[in-house]
């Protein structure tokens, strides 16, 4: 009997006996079903190009997994060091790191930045040479220390690395405070920079790269570090690794893996792409009603048909599900377009980026476009859903007046 009310609802809707104007009706109405469809996959794929963009930029200046301390800022390095770590066959690289915020003056400019200072292994770890756009990742140029800028923090400094000018560093000083010698309260010292780094805005308007013993000097950290960054072996899984790193090192340190440090912006990710799914879905339900009139004019033009099927002896469940069908038709076939459409839009973005960002914006020129194939599925789920209830309804409804 399925069968039999799927061949009548093709009938209907593709005979050449049967063109009306609820044909082109249905035409329509497919049409209408098509654009959010399309819409929605296409705002689903910018929504991962972008998602994914921001993530592979911290993925850029943040490690695999980072280690601090519990209590406290530091952590001895006689307690953790890099070759205690490298004993993990999880772990391939390790960065030791001192890491606070003090005040940057340069030719008369000044700013609050985050020195972040690292060894000589902090470029197997994080790939900060593929970064630079000015100058060069050189931290030690023999006995003379340097330093690597953010561009927007050498854009507000005004920094320019072939002029070679010093800059000077301020950091409280821990201990009493002298009222009448206020430059008795700083470790003052000078550092060169020497490269310009790009990345986002907020990292690389607040974070400089200095020797870690620059570091250790200025912020009063000798022999001690704030982090340990590192880098996982490839094929390892980090969670795994974390949790074995924890449980390792004990309650005296904080394990923590990428995702886990930029935890509220990876949900913020997620919330948005669901936000953006369920307002696309809220316009695909509101086009979709218009299948509602494709359906009640031709239950009304097959009024005839329907009482000759009752008198061959077909019940009222079958005649539902003839228009019932035929509603998900009109609906598949704007599915079908829809999702045609979109999928080509993308492949377009993708291959040509014809749809570019203000100059400056981002690292790319161009709208990112990720193609997902769970948004795909979810799409269509959600939308034949939706449909086969709003036809359901709409049938059950009308056949019920029809004796």
């Amino acid at each position: 009997m399925s069968k039999l009310s799927r061949l009548l609802a093709k009938r209907y809707l593709f005979s050449s006996k049967s063109h009306s104007v609820i044909n082109i009706i249905s035409s329509v109405s497919a049409f209408a079903i098509s654009i959010p469809v399309a819409a929605m996959v296409i705002l689903l794929s910018v929504s991962n190009g972008f998602g994914d963009l921001i993530k592979g930029l911290y993925k850029d200046f943040d490690p695999d997994i980072i280690i601090s301390a519990s209590e406290g800022r530091v952590f001895d390095s006689t307690a953790l060091n890099r070759s205690m770590l490298l004993e993990f066959p999880s772990v391939q690289e390790v960065s030791m790191v001192v890491e606070e915020s003090a005040l940057l003056e340069y030719r008369g400019r000044q700013s609050i930045a985050t020195i972040r200072g690292v060894d000589s292994f902090y470029r197997d770890v994080i790939p900060i040479e593929g970064m630079i756009k000015q100058g060069e990742y050189d931290l030690l140029f023999g006995d003379m220390e340097q330093l690597v800028v953010g561009q927007g923090l050498a854009y507000t400094l005004g920094i320019r690395t072939a002029f070679y000018d010093p800059i000077k560093v301020y950091y409280p000083k821990r201990g009493r405070y002298n009222a009448m010698i206020p430059s008795a309260n700083y470790n003052i010292d000078r550092i060169f920079p020497v490269g310009v780094y790009m990345l986002d805005a907020d990292t690389d308007s607040k974070y400089t790269i200095a020797p870690i013993e620059f570091a250790q000097r200025i912020f009063d950290y000798e022999g001690k570090y704030t982090d340990a960054m590192i880098r996982v072996t490839s094929g390892f899984n980090h969670d795994d690794v974390r949790n074995s790193l924890a449980h390792e090192l004990g309650d005296k340190y904080i394990v923590q893996t990428r995702q886990q440090m930029k935890a509220s912006l990876y949900k913020i990710i997620v919330y948005e792409k669901w936000a953006l799914f369920f307002i696309v879905m809220l316009v695909l339900i509101i086009a979709s009603f218009s299948v509602i009139g494709s359906m009640v004019m031709l239950i009304i033009e097959k009024s005839n048909d329907i009482a000759t099927l009752r008198a061959l002896g077909a019940n009222v469940n079958f005649l539902r599900s003839v228009f019932i069908n035929e509603g998900m038709l009109i609906a598949t076939i704007g599915a079908v377009i829809g999702l045609t459409i979109g999928l080509f839009l993308c492949w377009l973005q993708i291959t040509f980026g014809f749809i570019e960002l203000p100059a400056g914006t981002f690292l790319v020129s161009s709208y990112p476009v990720i193609v997902k194939s769970f948004d795909i599925l979810s799409t269509i789920v959600a939308f034949f859903a939706v449909t086969y209830i709003i036809c359901r309804l709409t049938v059950v409804k009308m056949i019920s007046r029809i004796k």
